[in-house]
């Protein structure tokens, strides 16, 4: 997964030596991206290939988890300090939308666009531009600008209330813009709530249309990226390896068999699929990658799109999202869409559970569903030095999965992550003017 492809990197460029082994024939595992398209029908089990309409096989890169990128978020400045940067080529997201009401609206995320939204009356509107204000402006070593809020104590119900703020404004404020996936956030400190708002908003001023970054030809091209990081590094890759066995003596990680072979290491980093004796189910997201021969019909004026559904919007208690991309991203032949829907399964029913999105998509001309256990680590490596990454959960962006990846870099150095170190590094090896 883009964990472990990530940390090789920077593991690589930390002096580490490193050798990453992957059982699959392709770069980033369960989260790889699937050409030609005819890899995809056999991946699903559908019979026969793919229709002539949908055009040549390999004009198609299909994430199999769906996920952009925060155009000033943990990644993007992984990708920048790491210099990988020069591998990849991005192009903004073009909208980030809100469902209500079964109908799709734009976010507002700035005072002016608060005031023009049709989400809120009139009055709520002015609530709203006031609460956006206080986000922007706050700054936690200046007390002139908390306006009598203590954001690590305040609750952020209790954030909400001093602005006067409505149910369906609190919805999209916490679900479309500060990204949580359910309610429980609402009982937490505002602190956290603040940061994401700011985190938003910053990456949507740095380009304009959405905050929502998507690389050319897919995600599969982040893992190689990082793969070629850490092979300047000395860092070895090897696809196709199967793993037969992990060794260990004494509790603790000593080696890796494959081939009859043994690889000996004194850390690892792996997925849960490898070790499932040290992880444990904490649920399941349902996806469904749609293809489409026309835009999502409501915002039918761009290439490619994000929808969040608040929970409240269709009695759930975890969000839906939608991601749309296109044949403008090299990702699908021409005049074609993929539109991904994903969310954490609360039901025996899981296709059920997103009909209200996949109705905004109608007509699809095909869809391939899958349902996956999530999983998280029971061991969390100070014994054994196994270190295990989570599972994606169902958000579309990448903020979750650099928490992970932050989170084993800790408990495999003991250090916190320094993107100035990992600068500082890499100036070492490229010198001052490396961009």
């Amino acid at each position: 997964m883009y964990d472990e492809c990530i940390l090789s990197g920077i593991m690589s460029v930390n002096g580490k030596k490193v050798l990453h082994m992957d059982r699959n024939s392709y770069y980033g595992g369960e989260s790889a991206s699937i050409t030609p398209l005819e890899d995809l029908y056999k991946r699903f089990n559908l019979p026969g290939s793919p229709p002539e309409s949908m055009g040549r096989g390999r004009d198609w890169n299909v994430d199999l988890i769906p996920k952009f990128l925060m155009a000033t978020g943990q990644l993007v400045n992984m990708l920048m300090y790491t210099n990988v940067t020069r591998y990849l080529d991005f192009k903004v997201i073009e909208g980030s939308y809100v469902y209500k009401g079964g109908k799709i609206y734009k976010v507002p995320s700035t005072d002016a666009e608060a005031l023009q939204s049709s989400l809120m009356g009139i009055f709520e509107k002015r609530r709203f531009k006031n609460f956006l204000v206080f986000v922007s402006k706050y700054e936690e070593n200046d007390p002139q600008t908390h306006d009598g809020v203590d954001a690590r104590k305040m609750l952020v119900k209790d954030l909400y209330k001093k602005f006067g703020l409505g149910v369906d404004t609190i919805d999209f404020t916490g679900h479309a813009l500060a990204l949580h996936r359910t309610d429980d956030y609402l009982e937490e400190p505002c602190y956290n709530i603040i940061q994401r708002i700011k985190l938003y908003r910053e990456s949507l001023f740095k380009y304009g249309k959405s905050p929502y970054l998507y690389p050319l030809y897919g995600l599969g091209e982040l893992p190689q990226g990082f793969a070629r990081l850490s092979a300047i590094y000395g860092g070895t890759y090897m696809l196709n390896k199967p793993i037969e066995e992990i060794i260990m003596e004494n509790g603790r990680v000593v080696g890796v068999k494959s081939e009859g072979e043994i690889a000996r290491c004194k850390q690892l980093i792996c997925d849960p699929s490898y070790v499932p004796d040290h992880v444990k189910k904490v649920g399941q997201v349902v996806r469904v990658i749609c293809i489409l021969n026309h835009p999502i019909k409501s915002i039918n004026d761009v290439n490619s799109c994000q929808i969040i559904i608040p929970q409240n919007q269709v009695n759930r208690k975890s969000d839906i999202y939608v991601c749309m991309i296109s044949y403008a991203h090299n990702v699908a032949s021409q005049q074609k869409y993929i539109a991904i829907v994903s969310t954490t399964v609360e039901t025996n029913d899981p296709e059920k559970e997103v009909k209200a999105a996949l109705d905004l998509l109608e007509p699809i001309e095909q869809k391939f569903v899958s349902i996956s256990n999530m999983y998280s680590p029971t061991d969390l490596g100070k014994e054994s030095q196994i270190f295990i990454s989570r599972t994606y959960d169902a958000t579309t962006h990448f903020e979750t999965t650099c928490d992970d990846i932050q989170d084993i870099y800790r408990r495999l150095t003991g250090s916190e992550f320094s993107f100035e170190e990992m600068k500082r590094k890499q100036n070492d090896v490229f010198g001052q003017d490396c961009e």
